[in-house]
């Protein structure tokens, strides 16, 4: 839960305490998909600075199952990651993908991306699977529509939300009694940009009482004033003492305007798709286009300020050259960057709060 909560001018600073150890709030969560980043050891991430884990129930599900995982002593143990892991409960990627799905009552029949195999998942499936695995944080199985849905869809999407979250609380205390360490069970907020939903969706939620709540459906495409619209909405009315997780949004300067407004975690892939398209976010706020003929002679360091000891050993010239060349170090130093500064950027962030003068 989050303990030691303190209210600053940059906004919360907190402790949130898991199964697997304490992280320090706000934070923002890198997105190892199936157990792993791109390209990236877990050692990297431990010494760019993370403290917890995101993985994917939908693509764990996939491959290589949760029995698997679950044979092997867990989601810890399987990856060899022994700090906090969070994980969705696959939703989002079953409902983006619309021609391959259908939606019932009780959840979704939807096919593989990977064989196309008739698979289902729902409230029931996402609390077992998610238990299974064994994460430290588990979300429930929500539906969020697509950005441009019409008012009805939104409601339609609400209703099931707020259903499948009491399903999903109902299988998540009847798996706990049979754990001795249960995880952690967020709700998600949806509503798209109509606050009047996304108030309802947070009211009904925080009545069911969940151990945190998330913000669910933004960054898909909206202005960034409705986005923030939303959290100015939503983050008033949710509980002081409950972790607030926005979803999707990883952008630097969103996730300092976010953390003013309430919100306290955070993940989002768009930094490491960022760097894969060799768009390097740099430590001084700036971000440069490596792939651009200017850095073929940029003989300097590719950032001498960075978290990543890549960054700071190897050479612009020589990073524009492996993306050049097709190299696989091109993504892997070019991710390692953008991770490194946007964790240095949450470090400096919490920083910052504690050197405040705190409001208890």
């Amino acid at each position: 839960m989050l303990t030691q909560i303190r209210q600053t001018p940059l906004g919360r600073r907190g402790i949130l305490r898991t199964n697997h150890g304490e992280i320090q709030t706000p934070f923002f969560m890198p997105v190892g998909t199936a157990g792993a980043m791109r390209g990236i050891t877990h050692r990297d991430l431990l010494e760019l600075g993370a403290q917890i884990l995101l993985c994917n129930t939908y693509h764990l599900h996939i491959q290589p199952g949760e029995n698997v995982i679950e044979q092997a002593g867990g989601l810890h143990k399987f990856v060899h990651w022994g700090k906090p892991i969070l994980t969705d409960s696959g939703g989002y990627q079953v409902f983006s993908m619309r021609h391959l799905n259908k939606i019932v009552k009780d959840g979704v029949h939807f096919r593989s991306h990977v064989n196309g195999d008739a698979l289902f998942l729902g409230p029931e499936s996402a609390m077992r699977i998610q238990h299974a695995l064994g994460a430290d944080i588990i979300m429930c199985f929500d539906h969020c529509p697509p950005s441009k849905s019409s008012r009805k869809e939104i409601e339609q999407a609400v209703e099931r939300t707020l259903r499948w979250a009491k399903e999903c609380k109902k299988w998540h205390e009847e798996l706990s009694r049979k754990s001795p360490h249960p995880p952690l069970l967020f709700g998600i907020v949806q509503g798209g940009v109509e606050r009047n939903l996304r108030e309802k969706c947070t009211e009904e939620l925080i009545a069911m009482e969940f151990d945190g709540y998330a913000i669910g459906g933004l960054a898909v495409g909206e202005q960034p004033d409705e986005m923030f619209g939303i959290i100015d909405s939503v983050s008033p009315l949710l509980p002081e003492e409950k972790p607030r997780y926005l979803m999707g949004v990883g952008m630097i300067d969103q996730l300092r305007m976010s953390v003013s407004k309430g919100m306290d975690m955070f993940d989002c892939v768009l930094p490491m798709r960022l760097a894969r398209h060799g768009h390097i976010l740099l430590s001084d706020g700036s971000d440069l286009r490596i792939t651009r003929s200017e850095y073929r002679e940029a003989h300097i360091p590719i950032d001498a300020d960075s978290p990543s000891p890549l960054s700071r050993t190897h050479l612009r010239s020589y990073l524009h050259h492996l993306f050049k060349a097709g190299e696989r170090l091109a993504e892997t130093i070019a991710c390692m960057q953008n991770l490194g500064v946007t964790l240095k950027a949450m470090q400096e962030l919490r920083s910052e709060m504690d050197g405040m003068n705190i409001e208890h």
